[in-house]
């Protein structure tokens, strides 16, 4: 089973996560942008985590197999702070350019302030200057009102609905988004948000159309692997081989790939490692025999 992972914080990950993940069947993964814990109180500390998504971690992937794509954006949770978050809608433009991003996101609403809205809103506006599709994260309190609420401001930009991945979905918004025309994203954590069993009950009953399957795995408990398990248990209900290749895989590739920047032929394969190659000088083995392992 090859396998696209469409949401996964790598830059909270360590490399035994690659391994594992490579392992199970997962060639490339992408990492949208997202915050760090805590907030971040000026802009150039965005500038340095974006060049981070773009460059080192996408290097450290390659050295474990694994191909790395991103979206980038300012997070709802951040989008409050205005501290920084004009600056870093300032510098958004230059990187929603880069071959490697292939979308707009997370952005959404947390809280669901009327901040975060108005921020939703403007990255709505620059999706669309630079044709990309927006992933958007919702909320984890009062899920439903969060979801109406994005929708109302998806319908608003007049955006595509092809063009827009709703996530962190549930077995009640897939009642909202299924005939959106939007995809529905859904995160399987190991206590909460969406498990693996419940996952392939969504699937058996409405269906693997528009609906990615994602871990969001970052520096909480978590878990890289969920695609992969989430994939064991439509195997031991029965469902199709070939509808569960299309899930994991063709779903989230064709959505990212509406970039113009992401050809489906050129990451079905995983990437030869030379783990003696360096990225700024820093190699991942940080001095050891590169055979060791």
């Amino acid at each position: 089973m090859r396998i696209f992972e469409p949401h996964v914080h790598m830059f909270s990950r360590i490399t035994d996560d690659y391994e594992r993940m490579l392992a199970a069947g997962i060639v490339a993964v992408l990492e949208p942008a997202f915050w760090l814990g805590q907030a971040r109180t000026s802009v150039g500390t965005f500038v340095d985590y974006f060049d981070t998504l773009i460059g080192w971690e996408r290097f450290r992937a390659s050295q474990f197999g694994v191909h790395h794509l991103c979206t980038m954006g300012l997070n709802p949770r951040e989008a409050n702070d205005e501290r920084v978050n004009q600056g870093v809608i300032d510098v958004l433009p230059r990187y929603l350019e880069k071959d490697s991003v292939v979308g707009v996101g997370e952005i959404g609403l947390d809280d669901q302030t009327r901040t975060e809205e108005k921020f939703l809103a403007i990255q709505i506006e620059l999706a669309k200057r630079h044709d990309l599709p927006i992933l958007i994260h919702t909320p984890h309190r009062d899920k439903v009102k969060g979801f109406r609420r994005c929708i109302d401001i998806v319908r608003e930009q007049s955006f595509p609905w092809e063009r827009v991945l709703l996530d962190h979905g549930n077995e009640e918004t897939i009642k909202i988004t299924r005939d959106l025309g939007c995809w529905s994203g859904f995160s399987v954590y190991p206590n909460t948000k969406m498990s693996p069993e419940r996952m392939a009950k969504i699937v058996l009953e409405y269906g693997i159309e528009r609906i990615i399957v994602n871990s969001a795995a970052d520096w909480g408990v978590s878990d890289p692997l969920m695609v992969p398990k989430s994939v064991a248990k439509l195997l031991e209900a029965g469902y199709p081989e070939a509808k569960i290749q299309q899930l994991v895989w063709d779903n989230p590739v064709g959505f990212f790939a509406q970039s113009g920047r992401l050809d489906p032929a050129s990451i079905r394969d995983p990437i030869p490692a030379d783990r003696r190659q360096t990225f700024t000088g820093n190699s991942v083995l940080r001095g050891q025999d590169p055979g060791a392992r």
